[in-house]
């Protein structure tokens, strides 16, 4: 960088080359002000908000009243809402709304956040939407009708449909592959329709835009332009003073800025069909003191546009639409990319950002949970509501339960926040709001079947009667599914011997055995079959005997074999000594040489897979001097994966019920302590008894830690089948994707790491094997009939940078990750994929109280339960919802001039259906399914009215309309088959 002192004589003779060209049509280019404003990475949303957020907000208002002619967009709703709720004056806010009248300011996205692409549910996806737009629409009536997805690290074939559903007509993304990037720009293929859905295809595509190399910050190599200075942390300065970035504009130096951007529009102008620019301009933390930004860029702009035709460029503000208006306008035939995503990101040959895909798998887990549990709170609030509420509960308070664990959702979508980038403090930030909310929806849902708010749940909760000693427990499992499930719900309890009955006094099949994570504890599963969105109850008593001493039908006691530890070392072939585990669906053979998975044979196929789990680790250099190296974001392994254990134990714990297979792995030969653990369970229920989903999956849970330092374990299982290394995993729990083993002359490991948000396979001619996740996971075949899933990472290195900000990841806990296992033929386990992945994600809500001799819990009986949904269809999310303000205040019954001001209609609710198969996943359950509603929810009351809304409910289906980009191949139009696909329905009932 040269002195500044040099500027006017340097950029005085870079001008004339500018002066002397003559184009033919001037650029023109769109100057969008914008600050990208993460909702907790370094610092926690509090600090952020006192440190720069709420000046954003601030000082854009304020500038932009002063000038006409200026811009600016907002992007995520979090920081916007806490200023305008808790900071912003009464002029301030309606200048807010002259500005958006006027189009000078525009919500895009206008989601809680800019959510993550790769490893979040697309369940939790809408959510967050969902929350941004009901705020949007009740106190502005306005729909955003653009992206600005441009910080996610990677860009799924998700995103894009859900934003054409919102009603977008144009989405915007930056980081895709440095090389293929590269590609774009060279080719000008920059801009195409996407078509995110195979299945929706032309229905729901949308206008795509890359960001160029520069991406979304306008800093360039010599200089930038980024006059506000540096935001200062923990509060912003008192007098407001900060120390610019960018010299500020004097006519000393205004040629050289203007130089400087001319050079680098047309660069980029090379890289676009149209003679339309967008030249965002803003980066991460900017615009906090917005005079001093326009002040220096309106004399920019002014001395551009009076020299436009010698410049050959012509400037403006401007916001998304303005510029998507103009391109469109161009009336350009345009590429179509398909349904393939751009995953995943690499920002350079060693830069694979694919570690992030299990960064704190703690944290992924705790939101999943959450998304879980308001998922199953809000439909058992509305089943609680219609077609009358009973007295006892305060709707008010509920709805704030409710609310509160929404925020908390919605802000960990987050794409610095379920990815597990963020900083330590603002990982304990996310997991107090994601454990305070689960704390108020527990006590809603508890008092719903009790009538008894505010009381607690779970085995700690307090007894009514507190000087009783408990003789029990009863419990209410509540199931938030729409059809009926069998199942087995597992209770930890003190005492061996047990007696179940349900709400009719009847003995039922139940369970007892040693806990495998509690000593002195007992876990006690129980068979139960619960219609959709319904519950039963139980009641969980200490007995003097087990169901062989009593001869009743109760908790049978699990006997549990000892197998010795044995050494990594294996045995020839010939001398395999196996034993056997089998239920009416698999037999699953074990090697008492190794106390390994040896093979599984699958009754429907009658074919025996080889099949073995271990657990293995990548290391990770920590010194910079000598390389690359793994961070909260990228994985760099050193080399291949080595085997951390040195000798494995094993239980089998046998029962009536089910059989669970306890695998323990130890570093060394003579630590007390195991590291690693398998824990795989088969149910013995005949399918004959409705439970085929129960019988056909092996479920597995692992205890992963705590791990040595700059190790990312993994679980290998290793196959006999031939898959070639292709592997399948899925778009955000949406939609799968085809990932073929890429050679790479670098970093092939990383670079073959996709995101499993639930579910993935492999397969060959004759098989297949489904892994389905509770939570978010990387997942990869690195050889043939292999696949890895990454459960844990525990890293630490000399960067100076992450040291200062605490982004090492040094993670020392222990996590317990969930898998499924299905094997069997392609047609059986497509069939199977998409319900066995729902019922791991909403398994029934145990709802536990104390019991004493003095003391029974009264259960209120709600009205009766809907009728059951056809196995192609699912309630997706906010099924049975009051959204926030959905009803008087996001619906077209509010008029103009009381948005804001009117209260929830609780008759009125936003139901989302969708169906569960792709166009020809499966030649029957593929087909298009007829729904009568009046039958589903018959036994919520009678329906007045239904309408069809947009995917967040703010648009009716009748007057939403999307723009349409002329294509280079015909659009061929389909049916409403995709996974999340169907309309949003917003339906009136009344009572």
């Amino acid at each position: 960088m040269w002195s500044v002192c040099w500027l006017p004589v340097l950029t005085q003779l870079l001008l004339l080359r500018f002066l002397v060209a003559q184009p033919v049509s001037p650029i023109r280019v769109f100057v969008v002000p914008h600050s990208h404003m993460d909702v907790g990475w370094i610092y926690t949303v509090q600090e952020s908000l006192r440190a720069y957020a709420a000046n954003v907000y601030t000082t854009v208002v304020e500038q932009l009243m002063l000038q006409k002619q200026r811009r600016f967009i907002a992007v995520e709703q979090e920081y916007f809402r806490l200023w305008w709720d808790g900071i912003a004056s009464y002029r301030q806010k309606r200048q807010v709304r002259h500005l958006l009248a006027t189009r000078r300011l525009e919500f895009v996205i206008g989601g809680q956040v800019m959510h993550d692409e790769t490893v979040a549910h697309f369940d939790d996806q809408i959510l967050q939407l969902t929350e941004g737009h009901g705020f949007l629409y009740e106190t502005f009536g306005i729909r955003p009708r653009f992206s600005w997805q441009i910080d996610s690290f990677g860009a799924s074939a998700t995103t894009p449909t859900l934003f054409a559903l919102a009603g977008f007509h144009a989405h915007v993304i930056s980081r895709i592959d440095y090389a293929l990037k590269d590609t774009m720009q060279n080719s000008q293929g920059l801009q195409f329709v996407w078509r995110g859905s195979p299945t929706l295809s032309a229905q729901q595509e949308i206008f795509t835009h890359v960001l160029d190399q520069y991406n979304y910050c306008s800093c360039l190599p010599s200089q930038g332009f980024n006059w506000d200075g540096t935001a200062v942390f923990p509060n912003s300065p008192p007098d407001r003073v900060f120390h610019p970035k960018s010299v500020p504009i004097t006519w000393n130096n205004i040629n050289y800025y203007v130089s400087l951007l001319v050079d680098n529009v047309k660069e980029r102008a090379t890289w676009f069909r149209t003679p339309h620019l967008l030249w965002p301009w803003g980066c991460d933390k900017q615009f906090f003191n917005a005079s001093l930004q326009f002040s220096n860029m309106d004399p920019l702009l002014d001395f551009i546009n009076s020299n436009s035709s010698k410049l050959g460029i012509s400037v403006e503000y401007a916001t998304l639409a303005d510029y998507f208006e103009a391109v469109q306008a161009h009336n350009a035939s345009w590429r179509v990319h398909t349904h393939g995503d751009f995953l995943p990101y690499s920002s350079d040959p060693f830069q694979a950002w694919t570690g992030f895909y299990a960064s704190r798998s703690g944290l992924k887990a705790l939101a999943r949970r959450a998304s879980a549990l308001l998922y199953a709170g809000e439909s058992m609030f509305t089943r609680y509501m219609w077609p009358a509420p009973h007295q006892h509960l305060d709707p008010a308070w509920a709805l704030k339960q409710l609310q509160r664990l929404r925020w908390a959702v919605s802000e960990v979508q987050h794409h610095d926040a379920i990815t597990g980038t963020q900083s330590p403090k603002v990982r304990d930030m996310h997991e107090e709001n994601l454990s305070s909310g689960m704390q108020g929806v527990q006590e809603l849902m508890a008092s719903i079947p009790w009538g008894q708010p505010g009381q607690g749940l779970g085995p700690g909760s307090v007894s009514l009667c507190a000087d009783q000693e408990p003789v029990g427990h009863s419990a209410v499992v509540y199931n938030p599914l729409a059809w009926t499930v069998t199942t087995i719900v597992t209770l930890t309890v003190g005492f061996s011997r047990v007696s179940v009955t349900d709400e009719s006094g009847q003995q039922v099949a139940a369970q007892i055995q040693e806990s495998k994570k509690t000593q002195s504890a007992y876990d006690l599963h129980v068979l139960t079959t619960i219609p959709g969105l319904s519950y039963r109850y139980y009641s969980i008593r200490s007995t003097e005997g087990t169901q062989e001493e009593t001869n009743q039908l109760g908790a049978s006691l699990a006997r549990t074999s000892n197998f010795g530890r044995k050494k990594k070392t294996p045995a020839r072939p010939r001398d395999r000594h196996l034993i056997h585990v089998e239920n009416d669906c698999y037999t699953v053979f074990l090697d008492r040489d190794t106390n390994l998975l040896h093979s599984i044979w699958e009754r429907g196929s009658n074919r025996t897979v080889q099949v073995t789990q271990e657990f293995m680790e990548y290391h990770a250099n920590a010194d910079l001097k000598y390389g690359f190296v793994s961070d909260n974001f990228v994985f760099m392994p050193i080399d291949s994966a080595k085997r951390p254990w040195n000798s494995v134990g094993m239980q089998i714990v046998a029962g009536k019920l089910m059989t669970e297979i306890r695998q323990y792995f130890y570093r060394w030969v003579g630590d007390r302590n195991h590291t690693y653990a398998i824990y795989s369970r088969l149910a013995h229920v005949p399918l004959a008894q409705g439970a085929e989903l129960l019988c056909r999956r092996i479920e597995q849970e692992y205890r992963v830690g705590p791990l040595e330092l700059n190790r990312e374990a993994i679980l290998r299982t290793s196959t006999s089948l031939h898959n070639k290394q292709v592997l399948h995993s899925d778009n955000n729990g949406y939609q799968m994707q085809r990932r073929v083993f890429q050679k790479y002359s670098s970093n092939g490991i990383a670079r073959n790491y996709y995101p499993m948000a639930q579910s993935a396979f492999i397969e060959d001619g004759r098989s297949r094997l489904v892994l389905l996740s509770k939570q978010a996971h990387g997942v990869s075949s690195q050889e043939n009939g292999q696949v890895e899933v990454m459960l844990h990472r525990r890293l630490w290195n000399n960067f100076d940078w992450a040291l200062d900000y605490d982004l090492t990841l040094n993670d020392t806990s222990t996590v317990y990750p969930v898998l499924w296992l299905l094997l069997g033929p392609q047609s059986l386990t497509t069939r199977l994929r998409q319900r066995c992945g729902l019922a791991l994600q909403h398994a029934p809500v145990v709802l536990l109280r104390e019991l004493n001799d003095l003391y029974e819990p009264v259960l209120l009986v709600i009205n009766k339960g809907p009728g059951q949904l056809p196995p192609r269809e699912v309630w997706s999310r906010k099924c049975w919802a009051l959204t926030r303000g959905f009803g008087a205040n996001v619906g077209p019954s509010v008029p103009e001039g009381h948005r804001g001001k009117a209260k929830a209609d609780l008759r009125r609710v936003l139901l989302r259906l969708h169906h569960l198969y792709e166009e020809g996943e499966d030649p029957v359950l593929s087909q298009p399914v007829r729904v009568n509603l009046q039958a589903v929810l018959q036994g919520l009351g009678s329906v007045g009215a239904v309408e069809e809304r947009s995917l967040t409910g703010t648009w009716d289906g009748n007057t939403l309309h999307r723009w349409s980009w002329r294509t280079q191949e015909p659009p061929h139009h389909r049916g409403l088959g995709a996974p999340g696909s169907g309309p949003c329905l917003g339906i009136l009932a009344t009572p």
